[in-house]
């Protein structure tokens, strides 16, 4: 029995519990074993709570009431997010140690809903990069082969997904941090439009405001679940939006989608192989009764609307850090944070007239086509030891922000956006296709994904 749950999806496993099939002892207790067996290959789960403490919850879900949809499940929450016990410490050195003494937004949700939290997941130093390592914690490796990176941002959330450790996972996503880990871990992960997961803890409505948190999971059906939680408005954010009732399981595939397949967009290079499988898993949708056909969006300011923004926001982090203290931070945080501190007035006015025209580009794609894909990543999961790569299909990277162009120049748009499982190179590693809806669309962009999935199922294979 225990090794079928850990196969199980959430919402399964949500009934099960829900009908005393199983208790939420077995379900837990099945999840902290598959922990201890695989988490020390991979380091996909950190700063794990007592295994008599999560249990003792479990005890507690089993002789209570079903209190939600998640009721006596396993989560691990992105270590970017407060989980009251346990420290934040975002990957960094100049974090501190000491135990949050509350739950953050993101914990708080899955406990009202009934999930047991377990720990953490593990983070690149303040979600920067997608490439899960830091001096705290340490490197997070992919399940599907422990050499290759998982991916980041929420590169420990997708490995522990991917390799069975918990069912469902939280992520957030700035440049990818959502999208890129999914691609490469065979998962999925949505990035939300702006508010309709809330931020209470945001300060900033739409200047610097590009950063969402989002749900991940193995099938589209557990991924709508889990946005079903942490979708909700929130008074303490100006941007937090009613979530879609029809979101939540179950998602049904839809007929007559139009795909517009915008490949590298012209604007970044991709490997062959991993273009190839992407390409062919959004063109499935044809047998789905759906149409398929090759696109041009105008892409050409997106990367530059980014950069600026993204640096404003880094240039926040460092008037937060002392300076004395940027030495224990990673280089690549240090130079965004320079970066941010370098724009002037003119830099973000232009920013934002390319980010108005970014808008407008977005409505025309969409007067023809249902969703836009493209692949997730521009290459299969990488050398482990590798801090990002350096070249593309021969072609060099300028910076480490280079290699993410495909997820970055989606950002700026504000559209609802989510990796999928497309297939696996001839050296057996994952591939994503990264779909994208248009503003204020997640239950069409979930719809579409589980047609996809329907005609390409791939979430049933584990590493």
């Amino acid at each position: 029995m225990a090794g079928s749950l850990i196969d199980k999806t959430a919402r399964e496993l949500a009934r099960m519990v829900r009908e005393r099939e199983v208790s939420a002892r077995e379900v837990v207790t099945a999840h902290l074993d598959r922990i201890d067996d695989a988490n020390p290959g991979i380091n996909a789960i950190v700063a794990a709570r007592p295994r008599d403490d999560v249990l003792a919850d479990a005890d507690t879900a089993d002789a209570g009431e079903v209190v939600g949809p998640l009721h006596g499940l396993p989560v691990a929450v992105k270590d970017l997010e407060d989980v009251a016990g346990i420290p934040t410490r975002a990957g960094s050195l100049v974090t501190s140690d000491r135990p949050a003494q509350a739950d953050g937004f993101i914990a708080a949700r899955l406990r009202a809903a009934g999930a047991i939290i377990i720990g953490k997941t593990n983070t690149p130093e303040f979600g920067a990069g997608s490439h899960t390592f830091n001096s705290v914690y340490g490197l997070t490796r992919n399940p599907w082969n422990l050499d290759r990176s998982a991916g980041g941002s929420s590169g420990g959330a997708a490995a522990a997904l991917a390799s069975r450790m918990v069912p469902i996972a939280d992520g957030s996503d700035f440049g990818g941090s959502l999208r890129n880990p999914a691609g490469f871990c065979n998962v999925v992960g949505l990035r939300p439009g702006i508010g309709r997961v809330a931020s209470p803890t945001e300060r900033s409505t739409h200047l610097v405001r590009l950063g969402v948190q989002g749900p991940m999971a193995r099938t589209v059906d557990d991924t709508a679940l889990l946005l079903s939680v942490l979708g909700a408005p929130d008074d303490r954010d100006p941007l937090s939006t009613p979530l879609d009732p029809r979101i939540g399981p179950p998602i049904h595939p839809s007929d007559g989608v139009r795909i517009g397949w915008a490949g590298d967009c012209g604007e970044f290079v991709v490997e062959a192989e991993t273009l190839e499988i992407s390409r062919a898993g959004a063109s499935r949708i044809i047998d789905h009764g759906g149409a398929f056909a090759d696109i041009h969006p105008d892409f050409s300011n997106a990367m530059t609307v980014f950069r600026v923004m993204r640096g404003l926001q880094y240039r926040d982090l460092g008037t937060r850090i002392p300076r004395e203290s940027w030495g224990q931070i990673k280089d690549t945080v240090v130079a965004n944070i320079e970066y941010g501190m370098a724009l002037d007035l003119e830099d973000v006015l232009q920013a934002e007239r390319l980010r108005a025209d970014l808008h407008i580009e977005m409505t025309r794609c969409f007067r023809d086509h249902d969703v836009i894909a493209l692949p997730t990543a521009q290459l299969a999961p990488f050398p482990a030891e590798w801090e990002y790569p350096t070249e593309i299909a021969g072609q060099p990277m300028g910076d480490y922000l280079d290699w993410m162009t495909a997820c970055c120049i989606i950002t700026p748009t504000g559209c609802p956006a989510m990796s999928i499982p497309a297939g696996f190179t001839r050296d057996g590693l994952p591939v994503g296709l990264q779909l994208v809806a248009p503003v204020g669309k997640e239950h069409r962009l979930l719809q579409i994904a589980a047609t996809l999935e329907t005609a390409n199922p791939l979430h049933h294979l584990a590493p």
